[in-house]
């Protein structure tokens, strides 16, 4: 799991600074394979405390984590945040998804700067990855 090294990356830094590094991670996000991007993206993918459309799809493979997500380019902001969780969390293991905060906001600096509806949708994409996670070891 390389969360703790991507997260590093938000040590001690401003809002502002954090702000730009989410938005960087935002061009990190690779395509969703074939059959899970473009249009008509499963309801039962999408995360609805996201006022923007974010789609994710979380499966387990041999007992390790895939995340793939489609996030509209115009939302850099929740788009970077997926991005770090998809890199993130690839090949984690079930149990080291258990244990990542539910409110990843205060470790990357953004907790004052962030309005509450871009807050819960936030917590609302860690909820998805860590419940289905869990349901799926």
């Amino acid at each position: 799991m390389k969360l703790p090294e991507l997260l590093a990356e938000f040590d001690d830094v401003d809002p502002e600074d954090a702000l730009e590094i989410l938005m960087e991670f935002a061009e990190r996000l690779p395509p969703a394979s074939a059959g899970r991007s473009g249009s008509g993206e499963p309801t039962d993918c999408r995360i609805l405390e996201c006022q923007t459309p974010v789609y994710l799809w979380v499966d387990l493979n041999a007992g390790h984590v895939h995340l793939e997500a489609v996030v509209p380019e115009k939302s850099p902001t929740v788009r970077g945040f997926v991005a770090l969780l998809v890199e993130g969390l690839e090949g984690a293991t079930a149990a080291e998804v258990a244990e990542i905060p539910d409110d990843f906001l205060p470790l990357l600096g953004l907790t004052d700067t962030l309005g509450m509806t871009r807050q819960r949708g936030f917590r609302g994409v860690v909820a998805r990855i860590k419940r289905e996670v869990a349901q799926k070891a």
